[in-house]
Order: structure tokens, then sequence, then C-alpha cells
């Protein structure tokens, strides 16, 4: 052993000689062939390719998505063999803290049984170097370096490269701290720091499992947004933009915002609430799709109110009908959106044209009171491709609530109330508002009581309008016989105006 450790410090030595002289009296040209050929002898010996990904390119004007997705790809998947590591702080992220590998560290990973090599390396910084980015570091150029043996060259090229920066940036979006924005007026689009549209942090705690809503109905929404999320290539194929489109109507307190928010939740995705009466024109409206994001929910809420879409108006002037008296409550917001030129061919083509494309991966929903106030072409199948009816609270979306508010899943006073709900239309926004204690010494059993007690007043009130028409209706028609009598039929007194 110690010949052998002779031997190797001599030829190191002898080599190191050799390597002096050239530097010292070959010329520049010459060592360069030198040196090139000397390369080649070792890339023959050598079995390993290396790939290097540097922070920074164009002229390190900019950071490169390709060192950030293998960043986060390596936090999430290999950085728990490291030995050494670094913490960072990440902006808008469910984990503020990011732990990475240091710098001159080494992992291993493994795709399709072939071992890997990432390094986290920098280059020496120079003191006298010059750059116009304001995002390079002082202390030299870090990159990543990819290690692996040459015979699995295309492997690696084509599937794993892909894959790691496919799955980095998978892995950044479902980190990401997930936002609710709202359009800005156009007036503010352009400046310093100016955007299209406002947000703030989504923290909405609403889920599918709090819904009040028929378990057969929220199974048959959840699976529908799994095929949805799953679809992309299924979209592809069939050659149609990945987005869909879902119509949530009924009456006011049905719980329709709320199911937006638990479908934000359950797809962990942005929600988008476009106000409509801000946008000028169709232009505009365009302008705003192209800013929102993939893996987003675009929202309109009560569309049938935010402008004049609904072609009833044109319906009635072909039919030669005068239109109706206006609503001095509604005035303000009539002349509001005399300010939008936006029109139904513009919202259209915003949900379903060409445009509708860029991007991918995002849900449309309309909601709205008065689905008969639509028009047609604006909730057809493929603009709307789902329509979903939020009603009145029944018997089993009232055991969500009672869970929910009270933490109670049977009572003796149950049978009472579930009576009740068959007979009275209540929205589960009532329902809830009973069901929430005001006190600290109220239990479940008064609260239960409250609810009941409000139901049959509601049901009371209902039975005494009813009961109200029906007694108008009576004093004010006149009988068969009593048109005989008097000689004349109704039709005559509605022709007339007058008995003769």
């Amino acid at each position: 052993m110690g010949e052998l450790w002779t031997q190797m410090g001599s030829l190191m030595a002898t080599i190191m000689f050799v390597y002096a002289m050239v530097e010292r009296f070959f010329p520049a040209a010459l060592r360069d062939t030198l040196q090139i050929h000397c390369q080649k002898v070792v890339n023959l010996l050598y079995p390993y390719v290396e790939i290097t990904f540097p922070e920074f390119s164009g002229e390190r004007l900019k950071r490169s998505e390709a060192y950030t997705a293998i960043q986060t790809y390596l936090s999430e998947n290999s950085s728990q063999l490291a030995k050494r590591l670094k913490a960072e702080v990440v902006k808008d992220s469910q984990k503020p803290l990011v732990l990475s590998m240091d710098d001159d560290e080494e992992v291993t990973d493994e795709f399709q049984g072939v071992k890997l090599w990432w390094a986290a390396s920098k280059t020496a910084s120079n003191p006298h170097a010059y750059s116009f980015s304001y995002y390079s570091p002082p202390d030299g150029k870090r990159y990543f370096k990819l290690t692996f043996n040459k015979k699995h060259r295309d492997l690696i090229t084509v599937s794993y490269i892909k894959h790691v920066l496919e799955e980095g940036k998978e892995i950044a979006l479902r980190n990401r701290q997930r936002k609710l924005y709202t359009n800005n007026p156009s007036s503010g689009w352009y400046g310093y720091k100016q955007s299209k549209w406002s947000h703030i942090v989504f923290e909405h705690p609403a889920t599918f499992e709090t819904l009040a809503m028929e378990h057969w109905k929220k199974e048959e929404i959840i699976n529908d947004l799994v095929k949805f999320r799953n679809g992309k290539d299924y979209y592809a194929k069939i050659g149609k933009a990945w987005k869909r489109g879902y119509l949530l109507f009924g009456p006011p307190g049905t719980g329709k915002s709320t199911m937006i928010a638990a479908m934000a939740n359950f797809m962990n995705y942005d929600v988008y609430d476009l106000e409509l009466t801000a946008v000028k024109d169709n232009t505009e409206l365009r302008k705003l799709l192209i800013e929102t994001s993939s893996k987003a929910i675009i929202v309109v809420e009560d569309i049938d109110c935010s402008l004049d879409l609904t072609g009833q108006r044109n319906m009635r002037r072909e039919r030669g009908e005068e239109e109706e008296p206006k609503d001095p409550s509604k005035k303000d917001e009539e002349e509001g959106n005399k300010n939008s030129k936006v029109t139904l061919s513009g919202l259209l083509n915003f949900i379903d044209g060409i445009w509708s494309a860029c991007g991918g991966e995002r849900i449309i929903i309309f909601t709205t009171n008065f689905v008969d106030k639509l028009d047609p072409a604006l909730i057809r199948t493929g603009r709307m491709d789902k329509h979903i009816e939020l009603s009145y609270c029944r018997f089993e979306a009232f055991k969500v609530l009672a869970k929910n508010y009270l933490d109670v899943d049977s009572h003796y006073l149950f049978a009472r109330i579930a009576n009740l709900l068959e007979v009275t239309n209540v929205t589960p926004a009532d329902i809830a508002e009973n069901l929430m204690p005001k006190c600290l010494n109220e239990d479940v059993e008064s609260c239960l009581l409250n609810l009941i007690q409000s139901l049959e007043k509601k049901v009371a009130e209902e039975e005494e309008e009813e009961a109200g028409l029906n007694e108008e209706k009576v004093k004010g028609e006149p009988t068969q016989q009593e048109n005989k009598n008097n000689g004349h039929s109704v039709e005559d007194v509605k022709e007339n105006g007058f008995v003769l």
C-alpha cells in the first residue's frame, strides 16, 4: 500500500510539472488545441452527462422559471436527504418558510429506475462585473447541476426534465396563497404598480361538508368537478377549451355564494369576482380575461341585474309591446349600467369564443335569482354546461345546518321541524339565523324551539295570505249565474268597459 501511494504521488507531481511547463512555454493557440483534445479523451472515459440550470437567464435580467421550478421540486421531494439546508421566506405561499438545499450540497433522485444526482452550486463572484439586473445576487451566480449516466440521455432530456418542471409548477400552485380578485375601473389600469385586478387573501371557510344541501346533489357536483380537473388530455383530444360553466340559480339566501366558496376550496382555485358594470366595453372585457390565471373561478353574480343582457327589451319591441314602467329604486343602477357598453355578444365571446381558450383550467359561474329572465343563448349547454338549482331548505339540508351550528345529529324536536319544512318555504339563511345561539345560556333545545316558533309563524302568515287572496278572488270575479242574469258575458264587460 505504501508503494502504491508513492507511485500515485510521483504521477501527480509529473502531471503538475507537465501542466506548468505547458502553461509557461506553449503558445496560447497550441494550448487551446491541446486542451480540446484532452477534453475529448476525458469525455470518452467519463460515463456521465452534466446539465446546468442557471438562476438567471437572458443576460441575467430575469430569474429563470426553470431554476425556480427545480428549486421547488427539490425542496418538496429530495431536500429531506440533504444534510445542509437553507431557509427562505416565500411570499404569497401557504408555507412561508421553505427549506431548500444549501450551496455545494448534493442529493439523489430516481426516475423510472434511473438514479440521478442534483447539486446546488455557485460560481465565484467577480467584484469588477457590472450587471443591470435588479435580481442578481452579490455573491456569484447560482445554478443547479444535474448529473446522470450518458446511456440514459434520451430518457432524462425528453421525459425527466419535463416531469421536474411540471411537478415543480404544480407544487408551487398547490402551496400558493389563494386570492380573491375584483376588477378595477379602466382608469386605474396604467401607471406604476397599477393592475387590472385587485386582490385580497381568500380565506372563506366553506366546504361541501358544511354546505346545506342534499347529499346526492353534493356528490353529483363533486364528481363533476373532479372529472373536469382531471380532464386536460380529454379536452385536448376533443378539441375544446379546458373550461366549464356553471349556472347557480334560486331564491336569495339559498347559498349560491357559499357554493362558489366551497367549489374554490375543493378545487384549490383563485376566485375572480367580475363586476360587469365597471367594464366599459367588450374590449376591456377581453383584456380582463387575458389577465386571469389558470386554476381560477370567474364569477358574475346576479347576472340578471348586472347589465341589460337578457334580451327581454328587444323581444318586447319585436312583439310591439310597451316597456314596463321603471322602478324608481333601480334608477341609479340603470344609470350606472348606461356607462357600460358591454353587449350580450361580447359576453358570449368572453365565455365561449376564441378568447376563452387563452389559458386553461378555468370555471365560469353565473348566479341569478330569476333564471327565466336570462337570454337562452347565455345559458345554453356549452356556455353554462351545468345548471344547479339551490332551492328552499328541506329536512336533509336542515340536518347539515344543525350539525354545523349546534353540533347535534338527532333530537326529539327534529320530527316536528321536518313536518313544518314540508309545508313552508324557508331559505337556509333563515334557518341558520334561528339556529345560531344569541347568548351564553342558549342550549340546543332552546335554539330548536326558536326555529319551530319562527316556522309556525311563517306557516300561519302564508295561510292567512292565501286565505286573503282567495277572498279577494271570490269578491272580485262575478259568477257565471250573475253574468247570465245580467244578460252580459264577462267578455262583453271587458271589451266594452261598461254595461248597457
